[in-house]
């Protein structure tokens, strides 16, 4: 797993500028995603749907799976989001709250891992079916009835013949100073999955910072395929900046993020899907 090119998606991603669902650097990313994928996996689906928020916009989001290994019946998802938030609403100063988030860590991060992974999987037949999915629309906003979209559009249509067995979703998750935590609401609802990617990570060598600590819940993707009964761990830093001061802000830049670490969750995943899932 090459941490460098996962770095370059990353960079690629913020040159299209906001991936805010409706604009054009969201059409843009769209496009790209695809044409990257059709080059490596089996199948490519992308799937598009409608959601109207709570201030009565309608929003046209769309999730892609890349399916590898699709003939295998046992199946895992590694999933990530690929847009970005509207607003910067974490910014010290409010006259910045009205700029669009960049996105480089929350948003590109994961979804460059998962590009990353994707000729490697087509190069390397995985022993088990890996879904590689790209979730819309995680967070619009401003409240949560307008964020997790697209994992609770895909947790609600996957179907009994691709039902994986679990999740993991990687968010925020390049941070040039990484620390990963056992995040609260995969430790009570995903525990299984906990211990496959820490174990993966230990066997690596990188207990240093994956410590089992338990750290806080945080509200994410993950949370709408618990509730449709797949067990699914976040793979998250969310201590982005001294005291989170990136998040949603402005400062969420490529500069921020490393090409070591993105190289470091890359192959955590690799182990945990080549030593069997």
């Amino acid at each position: 797993f090459d941490g460098a090119s996962a770095l370059a998606h990353v960079e690629t991603q913020v040159g299209f500028g906001p991936r805010v669902p409706g604009t054009a650097g969201h059409s843009a990313q769209l496009s790209w995603m695809i044409d990257l994928l059709e080059d490596h996996a089996p199948e490519v689906v992308a799937d598009t749907f409608t959601h109207v928020t709570t201030a009565g916009d309608s929003l046209e989001l769309t999730n892609v799976m890349a399916r590898f290994a699709p003939e295998q019946g046992r199946r895992i998802v590694i999933l990530a989001h690929w847009d970005t938030r509207p607003t910067s609403d974490q910014a010290p100063d409010s006259a910045d709250h009205s700029i669009p988030v960049p996105g480089a860590n929350d948003g590109a991060s994961g979804t460059a891992v998962l590009l990353t992974l994707a000729p490697l999987l087509g190069e390397v037949p995985p022993p088990l079916g890996v879904d590689l999915l790209f979730v819309d629309g995680e967070d619009f906003g401003p409240g949560v009835e307008d964020m997790l979209l697209g994992a609770r559009h895909y947790a609600q249509t996957v179907s009994d013949g691709e039902r994986p067995v679990y999740g993991l979703l990687l968010d925020m998750v390049g941070d040039a100073q990484p620390s990963f935590p056992v995040e609260q609401i995969s430790a009570q609802f995903a525990n299984p999955v906990v211990q496959k990617v820490w174990r993966a990570a230990e066997r690596l060598g990188f207990r240093e910072y994956f410590p089992t600590a338990v750290g806080p819940p945080v509200t994410d993707d993950h949370v709408p395929l618990i509730e449709n009964s797949i067990p699914t761990a976040n793979l998250i830093d969310f201590t982005y900046g001294p005291n989170n001061s990136y998040w949603h802000t402005p400062q969420d830049t490529p500069d921020k993020l490393s090409a070591g670490t993105l190289g470091m969750v890359g192959q955590v995943v690799v182990e945990l899907i080549y030593s069997g899932g």
